[in-house]
């Protein structure tokens, strides 16, 4: 199934103030609500707070990290929301970044992968309600039990760009996350995992007309996020090295990344950023879907004197 979801909270939109957009969500089109945790709200209370204001949305996480919360306590808040959402409930997890992990939140970001896999296999069997008692290669827990399992266990899916992550979400996860994809790109992505898992991807919409505006936004992005290594590797893998290297030559040199932005060729910022009219964008999306991708989320980026609420009732699928 093919799905439409979209990335909550909107910038610059106070959280409580989603409400009455959250209730009009289904009648537009929209199938899932979806959060992401980097340093604005945490992951689970918005869907907590939607899962009150509407019943007939799927709620996910993209992404939790697995090193910011003890196994348990994750397993704890997710279990509270499967409980608000019976069914409804997605869990996205993965191993995050060191800047994220490491410099804002004071935790070693060692073994990712390790991590990432042990965390999957622990939730597994948490969601039972069994205790666990397990020695995992990268951490241990010890007669931990969920004293409110959740009726319904939710999904788990995991954040996954290259191919060991890729791998291990086929294998033990329900589906992948990935991010910071072109249509072009989801064919070798479901090479490697397998057309039956679910893929799900955040997708930065820039709503305006305006390309150099779009353009300038994507720049800030781009410029950002894909100088992180693991980004840097995940969009070597996917065939960007060259049209990428004089932005990465830029930033090793020392310049502010926002030089090193403008060393980014459009072609690469209309690939990774939709934008365009409504109709241009609701056509690049239904691309994703055509390529492999069950489940484009809109992460929606600012347009200079723009209104949030509308650009989502203007990108909804039953607008087309």
């Amino acid at each position: 199934m093919n799905r439409w979801g979209i990335i909550l909270p909107l910038p610059g939109v106070p959280l409580l103030e989603h409400q009455s957009l959250v209730r009009r969500l289904p009648d537009l089109g929209y199938t899932d609500v979806w959060t992401a945790e980097t340093a604005g709200t945490d992951a689970f209370t918005p869907l907590v707070l939607a899962s009150q204001w509407s019943d007939g949305l799927r709620l996910g996480t993209a992404i939790v990290p697995v090193f910011t919360r003890g196994p348990g306590l994750l397993a704890m808040t997710a279990a509270t929301v499967a409980d608000s959402a019976p069914g409804r409930f997605v869990l996205g997890v993965g191993a995050s970044s060191p800047t994220i992990v490491e410099k804002w939140n004071a935790i070693e970001h060692r073994e990712p992968f390790g991590r990432t896999r042990d965390t999957l296999r622990f939730l597994r069997t948490a969601f039972t309600g069994k205790a666990v008692t397990e020695d995992y290669p990268t951490f241990s827990v010890q007669g931990f039990k969920l004293d409110r399992p959740p009726a319904v266990p939710p999904p788990v899916l995991l954040a996954a760009l290259r191919p060991g992550m890729l791998r291990l979400a086929a294998a033990e996860a329900d589906g992948a996350i990935t991010n910071w994809v072109a249509p072009g790109d989801v064919p070798k992505i479901r090479a490697v995992i397998g057309t039956e898992p679910e893929l799900v991807a955040p997708i930065f919409v820039c709503p305006t007309e305006d390309a150099a505006e779009a353009r300038s936004v994507g720049r800030m992005l781009i410029g950002t996020y894909l100088n992180v290594p693991a980004y840097r590797k995940f969009q070597d893998w996917l065939g960007r090295s060259e049209a990428l290297a004089a932005m990465h030559r830029s930033r090793e040199a020392g310049e502010h990344w926002w030089r090193a932005g403008q060393a980014i060729p459009d072609a690469v910022i209309d690939e990774l950023i939709v934008h365009g009219s409504p109709e241009e964008c609701r056509a690049r999306l239904a691309s994703y879907h055509a390529a492999g991708l069950n489940t484009p989320l809109i992460t929606l980026l600012p347009v200079a004197g723009g209104d949030p609420v509308k650009h989502v009732e203007a990108l909804a699928p039953g607008r087309a």
